[in-house]
């Protein structure tokens, strides 16, 4: 971010070790949760490989469509799922933020030879983007960030499956987890709607 590449550093950490998290999820669950941890572990990755300081690794220019294009088809797997609105609909949001930045990057990258990777590593603030989806996206994020951590309260937890509540939603109809560690779910999507933040940030 602007704060420098130490803020790059410690987002990429984040992420890898949020879709580390989500890639061990996908051993166990049933296939929809399988399902669900696939799609997260892509979207940690991603981010993390987006968030390496450029003074590190510049990426060429083609790697900004290479995102797009592996976010697109990430959203096009996500859209029927999202159809029945719960997670999958956020899945659906984040890819298509992902694709959005892709190409809101790339023209900083072809005009200053890395700046659009730089602009999420903290060393530019190049990258272009249309203000007011921009401003939409980050709404979305400051509210699915709030939610995600009104679960983790005290209070707050999920009702067990056979009570009155409904497994695996939180605060504004979000979904948790339902792997037997909801918590630790929770956390990493969380911490990957504060990265998503932070990166919108520098368009």
């Amino acid at each position: 971010m602007h704060g420098g590449a130490s803020t790059g550093w410690l987002l990429m950490a984040l992420c890898a070790v949020s879709g580390a998290y989500c890639l061990l999820r996908t051993r166990t669950g049933t296939p929809w949760e399988r399902r669900t941890a696939r799609s997260e572990a892509l979207m940690g990755f991603g981010m993390a490989a987006m968030a390496v300081p450029a003074a590190v690794l510049s990426p060429p220019g083609w790697a900004w469509a290479v995102y797009a294009v592996l976010f697109g088809a990430a959203a096009l797997r996500a859209l029927r799922p999202a159809l029945r609105g719960g997670h999958h609909l956020h899945h659906l949001v984040g890819s298509l933020a992902m694709v959005y930045m892709a190409v809101a990057m790339a023209p900083a990258v072809t005009g200053t030879g890395g700046g659009g990777h730089a602009g999420h590593g903290g060393a530019s603030a190049g990258a272009g983007g249309i203000p007011v989806l921009t401003g939409v996206l980050l709404v979305y994020y400051a509210f699915y960030v709030l939610g995600s951590a009104g679960r983790l309260l005290p209070g707050t937890a999920v009702t067990p499956a056979g009570g009155t509540g409904v497994v695996g939603r939180g605060p504004g109809g979000f979904g948790g987890g339902s792997d037997g560690r909801p918590e630790l779910t929770t956390a990493c999507r969380l911490t990957m709607g504060i990265g998503m933040f932070a990166m919108l940030l520098t368009l």
